[in-house]
């Protein structure tokens, strides 16, 4: 257990330092709220930099600002993770933004009313505390991933850079989701590849042509920033379902897989003489498999009962009524199919910041109640409260 020389207070405390919570201190800014943002990689955009490197984003740049700042570029270009990650910096230092760097959190608490925060360097205290990340935080691979051969390189997509970290010979991608398929088309340019897994469906046309730049992609932002929301009979029907199921393919068709020579196989259910065992009873002779079987919620610091069964953060609209103070933002689906995405983001944390806000003035209202009830009765508004 850590031992801290001393405790730093704030009033609102934001947990992330990616585009959630990059775009929350916006919001608290404008209100002219008290706050500080912990991010535990040692330089903001990290998060984004240590992704595969052919990474880029599916909609273009017009489509994937945070507000108050918008990205400085071609509005049509489908931005690298690279860029990605140099934007979500100068956005923090154009907005001068307080971001702590290096601050990994361990453990979320709550003692005598305050919320305790204990990173590896330094323990806070706030009334306020914002959850600014995803609930997809920990690479999720399955329990017999152990039993592979010793000689097969195996690696989770988080850790995937380039082809180059693979051994020569056959490759398995194992998910048919948009990482497993933009990965596939890029390996199986030097590697034999199969992949296993059915996609969920993919988006019906192709993202680079200047009609759906101008067009379509508009129509697909109406649609998930307002009408797969929570606001909607539909979006309150579909939210179970699309919390559950992989997003469809979006740059990567099915064809594209196919005319590029990636073989399709069905799921991998096992491993058999040390090698991957399909649903049919067929095993592939492999020397590389990369995991793209997507993320756990990386939650298990937070020690507060604010999760249901499933582990799942228990709010509305990001708003912790059981825990008065706390929030969640940059969930998926929080409110919207936008939520987690650079244009959905800010919205949620717009919400937020507003009720942050009216929970300030609420306190202030009654500390300044509490005082005049002191002054009239003789007693420190601290008695009164211990009273």
């Amino acid at each position: 257990m850590n031992e801290y020389r001393d405790t730093e207070k704030v009033s609102t405390l934001v947990i992330g330092g990616g585009q959630a919570g990059l775009a929350m201190g916006y919001h608290l800014a404008r209100r002219n709220v008290s706050f500080r943002i912990l991010d535990a990689h040692d330089r903001i955009g990290d998060a984004w930099r240590r992704r595969w490197d052919s990474l880029r984003l599916f909609t273009p740049a017009r489509y994937a600002s945070l507000p108050g700042f918008a990205l400085p570029t071609n509005g049509d270009a489908f931005l690298g993770k690279d860029a990605v990650a140099d934007y979500l910096e100068s956005y923090a230092k154009h907005l001068n933004l307080p971001v702590s760097t290096g601050m990994k959190v361990q453990r979320l608490a709550k003692k005598n009313g305050k919320f305790l925060v204990e990173t590896d360097r330094q323990q806070y205290e706030a009334d306020q505390v914002v959850v600014a990340m995803a609930n997809y935080q920990v690479p999720r691979v399955p329990s017999f991933a152990g039993d592979l051969d010793p000689g097969i390189a195996q690696m989770h997509s988080h850790h995937y850079k380039n082809p180059s970290q693979l051994k020569p010979g056959n490759t398995l991608v194992v998910g048919a989701g948009n990482s497993g398929a933009d990965i596939a088309m890029e390996v199986v340019k030097t590697h034999p590849t199969w992949m296993s897994g059915k996609e969920s469906g993919h988006v019906p046309f192709q993202i680079d042509t200047f009609f759906a730049r101008l067009i379509l992609f508009r129509i697909v932002r109406f649609i998930g920033h307002y009408v797969l929301s929570l606001a909607t009979p539909i979006g309150r029907k579909q939210r179970p379902k699309l919390l559950r199921t992989a997003s469809p393919l979006v740059r990567v068709k099915p064809k594209d897989l196919t005319s590029a020579g990636v073989e399709r196989v069905g799921r991998l259910v096992g491993v058999q003489n040390g090698k991957p065992l399909l649903e049919d009873g067929q095993t592939l002779d492999v020397a590389n498999v990369i995991w793209c079987t997507g993320y756990e919620p990386g939650f298990c610091w937070i020690d507060l009962p604010v999760f249901d069964d499933g582990g799942n953060p228990m709010h509305e609209r990001g708003i912790v009524h059981r825990m008065p103070g706390m929030y969640f933002v940059g969930l998926h689906f929080l409110y919207a199919m936008s939520s987690a995405t650079l244009v959905g983001v800010g919205r949620d944390a717009e919400y937020v910041a507003k009720a942050i806000e009216r929970r300030i003035a609420k306190q202030r209202v009654q500390g300044a109640s509490r005082l005049r009830v002191a002054a009239s009765s003789g007693k420190s508004a601290d008695a009164l409260m211990a009273s």
